[in-house]
């Protein structure tokens, strides 16, 4: 049986005022801060933060954390979260491992496993599996289950956050798929899409260094982008934002997974990057892949081309920059709409650096409005393989705080 909401957060729902929730909202997005700080940020007077940040004290979520350094004046305590007041669980599957991990209140990842045997399929049997990996983490952690106050899953494909309900994968159940993982793993757990818990996750914790408009680029096996706007998540209204890779753009009839023909994703992916290296390889280009899959007979991956990128094979290089060179006209239309400081790229093809970034670069700047791409610094993520379980965690805690959609 799941439990019941701990006492920490039982009060603080008891607390009517939104500023309770909003003080350590701050302190989770923005870090520590002074009593002044907080205030301005909250717009309430200095003498209701003072005892707002009391209160939280009081019950455990906020600690005092040195002093803010200044010439004059008396020099003003630091706030922020204590980091043993609760941990958070993060879940992320992927098609052929599994990652889980752990953080503390504070945001830190306190621990994690990762590349978990693993393989990702539609079936009771493989959500059966997952639980058993989850629980099996969960027993092995020395940390009482009781202060995991929160658990997150990424999900690809159609999420609906505010509604717990997975339309791509474990779309089975006669319930909502996470009221069925808090009923089996007995912690409240909440689902999210997988890149926009990636995003997430490098909004908070990885490259985007405070900005508040970010663009998120998972490119993986498909692709897809997360959004947040003003510094908060963007989903659309029912979750369902950001599915950039299924735009139709292509008259080129390769069936999507989606099941139409030319989207993005079927010139513009990891998916469209092997089955491109397959067929210049199959007539007769040369490239260090071409005695595996001609020879040996074997089957290629994109794990083989994103192996060959790295050792420098002209062949798999030139394919991914024509790629990279398609996304960067996509982004380009992206820029012009939502006007980011940062656009991220990250997912599994971001693992190539330069190779990638570049041509992406080179593409916005050529097909956006130069007034408007010259606002955009476009990186390569710095989580790196790590964006999806980190952003899972951070869901966690953020949903611990602030639930979205249904009270289940």
């Amino acid at each position: 049986m799941p439990k019941t909401i701990p006492m920490r957060l039982a009060d603080l729902e008891k607390k009517k005022n939104v500023n309770y929730k909003n003080l350590i909202k701050s302190l989770m997005y923005d870090g520590g801060a002074t009593i002044p700080e907080l205030s301005k940020k909250l717009n309430v007077s200095i003498p209701t933060t003072t005892k707002i940040i009391n209160e939280l004290a009081e019950m455990g979520y906020v600690m005092e954390n040195g002093k803010r350094e200044q010439t004059h004046g008396r020099i003003p305590t630091i706030y922020d979260l204590s980091p043993t007041s609760g941990y958070f669980l993060g879940i992320d599957p992927n098609h052929d491992s599994l990652g889980i991990a752990l953080c503390d209140f504070s945001g830190r990842i306190i621990n994690e496993q990762t590349n978990i045997a693993f393989q990702l399929e539609n079936s009771q049997q493989c959500l059966d599996e997952l639980l058993v990996k989850v629980n099996d983490y969960i027993s092995s952690i020395d940390i009482d289950p009781d202060k995991i106050l929160q658990a997150s899953m990424n999900v690809s494909g159609r999420v609906n956050p505010f509604e717990g309900i997975s339309y791509s994968f474990f779309n089975f159940l006669e319930q909502p798929l996470d009221r069925y993982l808090t009923n089996a793993i007995g912690i409240p757990t909440c689902i999210e899409n997988d890149t926009r818990a990636m995003a997430f996750g490098e909004f908070l914790a990885g490259c985007c260094n405070g900005a508040k408009n970010v663009v998120f680029v998972n490119a993986s096996w498909g692709i897809a982008i997360g959004i947040i706007v003003d510094g908060e998540l963007y989903f659309g209204k029912s979750g369902f934002s950001g599915e950039f890779g299924h735009m139709h753009a292509y008259d080129n009839e390769v069936l999507c997974r989606c099941g139409k023909k030319g989207c993005v994703e079927t010139e513009v992916s990891g998916m469209a990057l092997l089955r491109k290296t397959i067929r210049s390889v199959t007539n007769g280009e040369r490239s260090i892949l071409s005695d595996k899959l001609l020879k040996e007979k074997k089957k290629l991956t994109l794990y083989d081309v994103l192996d060959a990128i790295e050792k420098e094979d002209t062949l798999c290089i030139g394919m991914l920059q024509k790629i990279a060179t398609e996304l960067g006209k996509g982004l380009a239309g992206i820029i012009n709409i939502f006007n980011p400081e940062v656009l991220v790229i990250g997912g599994e093809l971001s693992q190539t650096g330069d190779y990638i970034t570049q041509p992406v670069q080179m593409a916005i700047k050529k097909y956006s409005l130069n007034i408007v791409n010259e606002d955009s610094e476009v990186v390569t993520s710095s989580l790196q393989e790590r964006a999806g379980l980190v952003g899972a965690c951070l869901v966690a805690r953020s949903r611990a705080i602030s639930p979205i959609g249904r009270q289940s």
